[in-house]
């Protein structure tokens, strides 16, 4: 658990940036289809809508949205931000990678072992496969309520009646006392069948010892 821990805690400096400029381009096609319903949102409650990335939603005068890449997005947020910008949801990212490696690596070790033939023989590469899915997406669903926190604060940009947050103490009050309890498992089944086979995957490859056979074709081995 605390190597999982130190994994989790290492993790996002790399994933923090990444999940924030991708919850920036899943939020594009959202904004540019409200943007050409304006007679659902009033002109004032649209302009308040206006953020930081509204110039890469829009090519101009006219309603019609153009392709916007993490590129663009990542200069438009260090142009007026700096890099604060692309690690904003930091602790809220840390809030679910830390528990989560703390929760995998120890539970994927555990069902591993119990697909040992022997001490000295290793588990199939299909068990390996199978305490990867079950022990990523088990992972997942514990930490999905501060996957939902994280994804709320890492969104820049707010519809005209979306919530806007100040922190994560503040983010969690405001789902709790409008949504309810419930509102922090949202996409955790979506959550999970994307994890499980992702690091079935990929212990699967790690115990195969494709990294080692890599390495060993290296010439700087």
């Amino acid at each position: 658990m605390l190597a999982g821990c130190g994994a989790g805690m290492c993790q996002v400096v790399i994933t923090t940036p990444m999940e924030m400029l991708k919850i920036q381009l899943q939020d594009a096609g959202r904004l540019a289809a409200q943007q050409r319903k304006p007679a659902t949102i009033s002109p004032a409650k649209l302009a308040a809508t206006t953020t930081v990335l509204s110039r890469s939603y829009n090519a101009g005068p006219s309603t019609e949205a153009r392709a916007v890449s993490a590129t663009q997005i990542a200069r438009e947020v260090l142009h007026t931000q700096g890099i604060q910008g692309l690690y904003k949801g930091l602790w809220a990212t840390l809030m679910r990678d830390v528990p989560f490696s703390m929760v995998y690596f120890p539970l994927f070790a555990h069902l591993n072992r119990l697909g040992q033939p022997s001490r000295d023989e290793s588990a199939p590469f299909y068990w390996a496969f199978f305490s990867g899915c079950l022990a990523g997406s088990t992972a997942a669903v514990a930490v999905n309520p501060c996957d939902v926190v994280k994804t709320r604060l890492q969104s820049l940009n707010k519809g005209a009646s979306e919530e806007s947050y100040n922190g994560v103490v503040d983010c969690v009050s405001k789902i709790m006392r409008k949504e309810g309890p419930s509102a922090f498992l949202k996409g955790a089944g979506c959550r999970a069948l994307v994890i499980a086979p992702l690091f079935g995957i990929a212990q699967v490859m790690y115990f195969i010892g494709i990294g080692e056979f890599i390495l060993d074709l290296s010439p700087f081995n």
